[in-house]
């Protein structure tokens, strides 16, 4: 079973924007705090869609869904009814998207355990281009 990934907090990410900020942190945690219930302020007063575009980052939508008359209690095997609702979606900038879709054995990380790239170098690896196909 694999390790659970770091989790960072609200007083994590303070502590980076003071560093940024060459700031003590006790000056950057209202900050932060205020920028993250805005944020969630925005998208829970959505009407009923809405779009946050942050430059360089990505951007946040809140979405409608359509009704799933004849969805599965996957425990049940029954049939249920989900109605339309909302959703948040997160779509991450072109240049976070470029780092994130590095393959990791190029980053020396170590490769999870049945990956169809386990023990290959990076030159084994064939390119990847962002519409998904190889270019080799």
């Amino acid at each position: 079973m694999s390790q659970k990934p770091e989790t960072l907090t609200k007083k994590d990410v303070a502590r980076r924007v003071a560093a940024l900020m060459d700031e003590p942190i006790y000056k950057s945690e209202p900050w932060v705090k205020a920028v993250i219930t805005a944020l969630g302020d925005l998208m829970l007063e959505a009407d009923p869609e809405l779009r946050i575009e942050l430059r360089d980052f990505g951007v946040f939508e809140v979405k409608k869904t359509k009704a799933k008359p004849k969805a599965r209690n996957p425990k049940t095997n029954e049939t249920v009814f989900i109605p339309s609702r909302r959703k948040t979606h997160f779509k991450p900038s072109k240049r976070l998207k470029e780092v994130l879709q590095t393959p990791l054995v190029e980053l020396d990380y170590k490769v999870p355990e049945g990956s169809a790239d386990k023990g290959l170098s990076p030159d084994e690896i064939p390119a990847y281009t962002s519409n998904g196909v190889g270019s080799n």
